[in-house]
């Protein structure tokens, strides 16, 4: 009835089905989640799979839509509110580079709840702990140990440092969620830490990459993931960044003609909460690493378009990954903006981004000192 290829409301039903609630769990605690309910008094523990739940190892190992639901229905999102040992519990495993072997019991026999959602991964079942027990030690990385053990260290120096240290972000933020970096502590609901941690690493980013030289080119990047279409047209300058959103006819969000959005920051920074939400944050921080990595500055034009194949969102690492495979891929070069643009048209299939797209008017009557030559 909604009209896509998939309907996620069929698909939750199914996956209910293929699910069995239980009220105890033995095996692997891959990582942590805290809900936003009932702020400042949130529910909270750890994620109960016997598989890896890190994104990046979903890329890696090239898992489908189909594959990440699946594994997603059956983990088991645990809540310590009135569980012994349950915060302790929960900053071990945050603070442990491989997943932790654990047992539970919970009040009742777990319920099904899975939910899509744009910013965060799907959960399948939840409950209430009643006891849970750490089986392992937890084997915390160094940079972690350091970052964790430093209470005079701000959150964002904390961030800025694990991540240049080679601690992924999935880690960065579940050490932030579960209340283990900063000056003043607390745990952070799982949402607001994803988001926190791609925004810091952005900030921390643009300050490296303002010491840069400006590119000397034009550069197009591309890749998709998921039905995620992620174009990066890098031009000459000083960083200022854009991204713009543009869900396709007959997609999740797009209704039977498509929807667009935008925003953008200048050099000064960005003012409030992007309205594209997670995403912007997430795919600022591939093209800030690219630019690192290069020791380039640049201004940067993002475009996402998304195909009905999304059929059920992820959360933002979607949008962080494709960024992410795009940056790595060998750009297109070309010597002029009227080039980029054309070919990243060509690759989109539409020029209707060319419209919403401040940045792109300012590049293009943007004069240069060569220009007074």
């Amino acid at each position: 009835m909604c009209g896509l290829p998939r309907c996620p409301v069929m698909e939750r039903f199914h996956a209910s089905v293929r699910v069995k609630t239980t009220d105890s769990y033995m095996g692997g605690a891959p990582s942590v989640f805290v809900g936003t309910y009932g702020y400042p008094k949130m529910a909270g523990g750890p994620l109960l799979i016997g598989e890896n739940d890190n994104p990046e190892v979903w890329v890696e190992k090239a898992y489908s839509i189909d594959d990440i639901v699946s594994v997603r229905s059956r983990t088991i999102r645990g809540n310590t509110a009135a569980a012994s040992r349950g915060p302790d519990a929960m900053q071990e495993i945050a603070l442990s580079a491989v997943p932790l072997d654990v047992e539970v019991t919970f009040t009742r026999p777990v319920a099904f709840d899975l939910r899509f959602d744009g910013t965060i991964a799907p959960v399948g079942l939840s409950g209430n702990m009643r006891k849970i027990d750490v089986l392992d030690n937890a084997k915390t990385p160094r940079p972690v140990e350091k970052a964790v053990g430093d209470t005079d260290l701000k959150a964002a120096d904390a961030v800025w440092d694990l991540y240049r240290d080679g601690v992924g972000v999935h880690q960065v933020s579940q050490l932030l969620s579960a209340g283990l970096l900063g000056r003043q502590r607390k745990v952070v609901p799982t949402r607001w830490s994803i988001t926190a941690v791609d925004d810091m690493l952005g900030k921390a980013g643009k300050a490296a990459v303002s010491r840069n030289t400006a590119l000397d080119e034009f550069l197009v990047f591309t890749a998709t993931l998921h039905g995620n279409t992620i174009v990066c047209i890098l031009t000459p300058g000083d960083f200022r960044y854009e991204m713009i959103e543009h869900w396709q006819a007959g997609s999740m969000w797009g209704g039977a003609t498509g929807a667009i959005m935008r925003d953008g920051e200048s050099r000064k920074g960005k003012s409030g909460y992007s309205p594209i939400a997670g995403a912007y944050y997430s795919a600022r921080l591939a093209v800030l690493d690219y630019l690192r990595t290069t020791e380039r500055s640049a201004r940067a034009i993002v475009i996402r378009s998304i195909a009905d194949s999304y059929w059920a969102p992820l959360g933002t690492w979607v949008i962080r990954e494709a960024a992410r495979q795009a940056m790595n891929q060998p750009p297109v070069s070309f010597e002029d903006l009227a080039g980029a643009q054309g070919y990243a048209t060509a690759i989109l299939g539409t020029d209707t981004w060319t419209h919403h797209s401040t940045l792109l008017r300012d590049i293009a009557t943007q004069k240069n000192l060569f220009d007074f030559f």
